[in-house]
């Protein structure tokens, strides 16, 4: 790509973001080159066999950096929200969670991973499960509708996370809780990393340190705020630029936030 990263627009970012995961879901996995957020296996990332093998097979691309489930601590009858929910894999298992009562919506800006993603759903019976075509920075969800959030990898990958946690929080029930796995820089990105469009879309130049990340839940309305790095995640890290190191400057982590009960109106950007 011609453009160089820093002085790239946000559309232009996200444009490039969905190309490549476009790519990604069509099965073209040489498109990913640095990674694609992609591990080895479900059980490094936290998911147990049990949950591997409760959502279609079909779903799980191998992407993510963890498992927002683990920290989601769903209830049947819950409204759940995954941002950037590619082929699927974590809503469906979510809606096994949640149950009949309950509904899971996930929502991405790439129409090859909707397509699959609804043909996992229709294949598999999933019926308390929908997907819908938006960006994160602009959710096509009402506000004060969703009981938990949860997002796998996704959020690094937006050139505006601070519209990300305010669209978060809008569309949270008073109470509702925000529970991702993200990338987090634990210190400064060498500029190679930094400036480098592979890096970027492959979940490594678009992490925030995460002092920021606390300012912008903060910032957000968020309460209860708690960032939890990985170590361990350094293991698959490595394995997405070998021989980079890039896993001095990064590591998975778990973020969770509550939206306050009282005094909870949505903190709108200027």
């Amino acid at each position: 790509m011609e453009t160089k990263l820093a002085e790239s627009s946000s559309q232009t970012i996200r444009e490039e973001v969905r190309r490549r995961y476009g790519a990604t879901a069509r099965g073209e996995t040489s498109s990913c080159g640095d990674g694609c957020c992609t591990s080895t296996s479900a059980d490094t990332l936290g998911y147990s066999a049990e949950e591997s093998a409760m959502a279609p097979e079909a779903a799980n691309l191998g992407l993510g950096c963890g498992n927002p489930l683990a920290i989601a601590s769903l209830r049947e009858g819950q409204v759940v929200l995954d941002l950037g929910s590619g082929a699927g894999f974590d809503c469906f298992l979510a809606a096994r969670a949640v149950g009949s009562t309950g509904n899971v919506i996930g929502v991405d800006m790439t129409h090859e991973m909707l397509s699959k993603a609804r043909e996992n759903a229709q294949k598999n019976g999933f019926t308390n499960v929908e997907f819908r075509l938006g960006e994160i920075e602009a959710l096509p969800v009402a506000n004060n509708s969703i009981d938990v959030i949860i997002s796998n990898c996704v959020i690094n990958l937006s050139p505006e996370k601070q519209r990300v946690f305010e669209e978060a929080f809008r569309v949270l029930k008073p109470g509702g809780r925000l529970a991702v796995a993200d990338m987090v820089a634990t210190a400064p990105l060498p500029e190679e990393i930094k400036s480098n469009w592979g890096a970027y879309t492959g979940c490594m130049a678009g992490a925030s340190q995460i002092t920021d990340l606390q300012r912008m839940l903060e910032a957000s309305g968020f309460e209860n705020i708690k960032i939890a790095p990985k170590d361990s995640s350094r293991s698959f890290i490595r394995e997405w630029v070998p021989g980079k190191r890039v896993e001095d400057y990064l590591v998975s982590a778990t973020i969770e936030g509550v939206k306050p009960t009282t005094g909870s109106e949505t903190h709108a950007l200027p």
